[in-house]
C-alpha cells in the first residue's frame, strides 16, 4: 500500500538572470513516484538535482506548482491537511546544530508534540519512548550541545519520533558526521524501519543505499531511475550521466568476478562480500 504518491509534480524557484530579469529554475519537474508503507528508500543524485526539494515537497514545507502530492491520502495543497501531514511526515536535515531549540534534551524532544498541543502525561511517555527507539535515554538530562554530532542528530531523531509519525525523512542527516555517527545514526534508521516505519533517506554516500529497498536516481530536477539498490549499481552508463559512482564493495565484487573468483553476483555489502572471498581463498 502507497503511503506517499507524487503526479506529475513541478516546483521551480525564481532565479536572476544576466540581462536583469527574473526567470525561473528547476526544482523539480514532472515527477511521479509512489512509496510503499513500510519501505527504505534512498533518494540520491547529484548536489542540486532536486532531492531536497522534493522531501520538502513530502511534507508540505513546499506545496507543488503543478501535479498533486498525497500523504497517506491526503492532498498537502489542502489547507485543512497541512496539520496532519506534519504529523505524519518527521524531517531531520542535515546539521543537527539547526534543529536544537532547548538547552536539554528531554525538553527538545518535548517541542514537537508541545506545540501539537499534546497533554502533558502523553508528552512525557513520548518523550521517554522516542529516546529509547534512538539508544539515549540515558542522556534525557544533558545538554545537546555537548553531545557528539551523532549523538545530536540521533535526539533529531527522537524530536521527529515524539510526533509519533508514520514516515521519517532522513534529508542529508549523515553529511555532517564522522563514519561512527554516520553508522550511529544508519542503525536507528533500519531499527525503526523494522518496526514498520516508512524510511526515505536522502544521501551523498552510496554505500548508505545498499541495505535499502529501492532507490530513486534524481538528475536535474527529473527522476530517472527507480530500482533497486544493485540493479541502479550494475547500469554503469546511468551512474556515469548522473555523476555518481558505485559503492567500493560493489566495484571490488565486479573485479573479483571479472578475476574469476566465485563472488555472487549481487554480493556487495562489506562483511557478506567478505566472507565470499574467505572462502574462496580456503579453496
Amino acid at each position: 500500500m502507497e503511503i506517499i504518491k507524487l503526479d506529475n509534480v513541478s516546483y521551480y524557484y525564481k532565479s536572476y538572470n544576466d540581462d536583469g530579469t527574473f526567470g525561473q529554475a528547476v526544482g523539480v519537474e514532472g515527477v511521479t513516484l509512489s512509496i510503499e508503507e513500510g519501505s527504505f528508500v534512498a533518494l540520491v543524485g547529484h548536489n542540486g538535482c532536486g532531492k531536497s526539494t522534493l522531501a520538502k515537497l513530502l511534507n508540505g514545507l513546499l506545496i507543488p506548482q503543478s501535479g498533486v502530492v498525497t500523504v497517506n491520502g491526503l492532498d498537502t495543497a489542502g489547507k485543512d491537511n497541512i496539520f496532519e501531514i506534519r504529523k505524519n511526515v518527521g524531517m531531520v536535515f542535515q546539521n543537527p546544530d539547526n534543529q536544537m531549540v532547548a538547552s536539554i534534551v528531554e525538553e527538545d524532544v518535548a517541542f514537537g508534540p508541545e506545540n501539537l498541543g499534546v497533554p502533558q502525561p502523553e508528552i512525557v511517555e513520548r518523550v521517554n519512548d522516542a529516546l529509547e527507539q534512538v539508544g539515549m535515554s540515558e542522556y534525557a538530562k544533558r545538554s545537546p550541545h555537548k553531545l557528539s554530532g551523532g549523538q545530536k542528530q540521533r535526539i533529531a531523531i527522537a524530536g521527529a519520533l515524539a510526533i509519533r509519525p508514520k514516515v521519517l525523512v532522513l534529508d542529508e542527516s549523515t553529511a555532517m558526521l564522522d563514519p561512527l555517527g554516520r553508522k550511529e545514526v544508519l542503525k536507528v534508521a533500519h531499527e525503526l524501519n523494522a518496526k514498520g516505519m516508512t524510511v526515505i533517506l536522502i544521501t551523498h554516500f552510496m554505500e548508505e543505499v545498499l541495505d535499502c529497498d529501492n532507490v530513486i536516481v534524481m538528475n536535474g530536477g527529473h527522476v530517472v531511475r527507480t530500482g533497486a539498490p544493485n540493479d541502479i549499481f550494475d547500469d554503469s552508463d546511468l551512474l556515469s550521466n548522473v555523476g555518481l559512482k558505485a559503492p567500493r564493495t560493489v566495484e571490488l565484487a565486479h573485479k573479483l568476478r571479472q578475476a574469476g573468483f566465485d563472488v555472487d553476483e549481487h554480493e556487495s555489502v562489506a562483511h557478506k562480500l567478505g566472507g565470499d572471498v574467505c572462502r574462496e581463498l580456503k579453496k
